[in-house]
């Protein structure tokens, strides 16, 4: 089912009620929610199936983690640059004009898909040693990016049919595809990390190939790639309002689309490539701590995603909810819309956040059998979780800011709080007290930049920033 804002000219009693913007809200948020929750839970798989194997496996794939993330975020900016404008245009009432734009970023999605693939399996021999992981581990985590860089461009596809789905108001099938995803992961990692396995209820034993860490890799791989081809296959044959199927139209890309497209994804881009840029950074300063640290830091980012996966979930349907409501020129709805979205984002992740303090050892109990990891990633997964509401902020702003096109101002917020604070203490703590000190620096600058956003989405200037599609 899609869903549309309002549709152009109506009035400005259309959508006027608090509680049928809050529906909405909500409305879009489940489906993009549970989406969240699948990729949360293929982590959690990725994570306990590889930290089965020992803490030197968790190290392996946490140490290129964040380089994984920049190369994602990369894809994920590109998808948005060409998304927000179709969410602009079906508000419109534009539809022929939105499947333009959706040729147009199907061609420009391969191309980045290749050209990512080719610089991440040209580095991923070396970039273990730039990120100064110990030599008992570098072969693993050069094998797990190497294989996962090979699978970018069904990354790419992946992320740009379903931010398409999603800005036309479909939240159900993305969800569903990743919901699969999470599925097809579970049954290639089982088949490809270990030697065999008994399934319970029937002790029928089923045989592996037993390639360990890049048998993670290369189930999630797999999962992309089913995924992907699924997600491109919902968007361009079955959409209602943007199938390609028995439409004529232009594959070659415009200038104006890629004018507007870079306008949102440079920002964009340089905003994850100045957060993974600074994950990486924070990763060289946990590396001389030791492989436990490594694992432990690696596992606790990995439970924290349960925190603000619904911050995520929402900042999607923001963007969607605002993008329409400016395309069909309703400047006030795509404000309420924006506070809306980060009021709830704020009540879940406040919520999610008491549960995450209370059921640390819990959770890094199911992650890893290790003991000084488990002790020492539920202390500083506790701390975290008292930025989750400032947290919470950030992520909806962002998504509502996206949808109107605003992302340069936000990625220069980013640039600030990560490097100025989250850097800046990590290095100075980290010698002194550990990963508690890397963490300890987290807690502060996300709830930093959470201020930062706050007062740039109340002040309402990021609305000036509208596409002209």
């Amino acid at each position: 089912m899609e869903h549309n804002v309002l549709k152009p000219g109506e009035g400005a009693q259309a959508s006027s009620s608090l509680k049928n913007q809050m529906s909405q809200v909500i409305r879009l948020s489940i489906p993009a929610i549970l989406a969240q929750i699948s990729s949360m839970a293929m982590q959690y798989i990725d994570a306990a199936m590889v930290g089965s194997l020992g803490a030197n496996a968790s190290a392996a794939i946490g140490l290129v983690s964040t380089s994984t993330w920049l190369m994602s975020g990369l894809c994920i900016s590109l998808a948005t640059g060409f998304s927000v404008q179709v969410a602009h245009l079906i508000g419109g009432g534009r539809e022929d004009e939105a499947r333009s734009v959706l040729r147009q970023a199907l061609v420009c999605a391969l191309a980045m898909g290749l050209l990512l693939a080719g610089i991440g399996m040209s580095i991923s021999g070396r970039l273990p040693f730039w990120l100064g992981g110990d030599g008992q581990i570098r072969p693993d985590a050069s094998s797990y990016f190497l294989i996962y860089a090979s699978a970018l461009p069904a990354v790419q596809i992946r992320q740009l049919s379903g931010s398409m789905l999603q800005c036309s108001g479909n939240m159900r099938t993305p969800s569903l595809l990743n919901a699969l995803m999470c599925l097809e992961d579970v049954v290639f990692n089982a088949l490809l990390i270990f030697p065999g396995f008994t399934l319970p209820l029937v002790e029928v034993h089923v045989p592996g190939a037993g390639m360990g860490v890049a048998g993670a890799a290369l189930g999630t791989a797999l999962a992309e790639w089913v995924t992907a081809l699924l997600m491109a296959g919902a968007v361009c044959l079955r959409s209602p309002r943007l199938r390609l199927v028995g439409t004529a139209g232009r594959w070659r890309p415009t200038r104006k689309c890629l004018a507007n497209a870079a306008r949102i994804a440079v920002p964009m881009a340089f905003e994850h490539t100045v957060l993974c840029g600074a994950q990486i950074a924070s990763t060289r300063i946990v590396a001389p701590l030791g492989n436990v640290s490594i694992a432990a830091n690696s596992l606790a980012v990995t439970a924290e995603s349960l925190c603000y996966l619904p911050g995520y979930g929402i900042a999607a349907a923001a963007t969607t909810l605002v993008g329409q409501s400016l395309g069909a020129d309703r400047r006030d709805l795509a404000r309420r819309f924006a506070r809306l979205s980060v009021l709830l984002a704020v009540l879940l992740m406040s919520v999610m956040g008491v549960l995450m303090f209370l059921l640390a050892p819990a959770v890094f109990a199911l992650l890893t059998p290790d003991p000084a990891v488990r002790a020492l990633g539920s202390r500083v997964l506790r701390i975290e979780a008292f930025a989750e509401p400032l947290y919470a902020v950030s992520i909806a702003a962002a998504g509502a800011m996206r949808g109107a096109g605003d992302t340069l101002v936000p990625s220069i917020l980013n640039l600030v709080s990560m490097w100025g604070v989250r850097i800046t203490a990590a290095a100075l703590l980290a010698p002194r007290i550990g990963l508690t000190g890397v963490w300890i620096a987290m807690c502060g600058e996300l709830c930093f930049r959470g201020v930062l956003f706050l007062i740039r989405l109340l002040r309402g200037r990021w609305l000036e920033r509208n596409l002209r599609v």
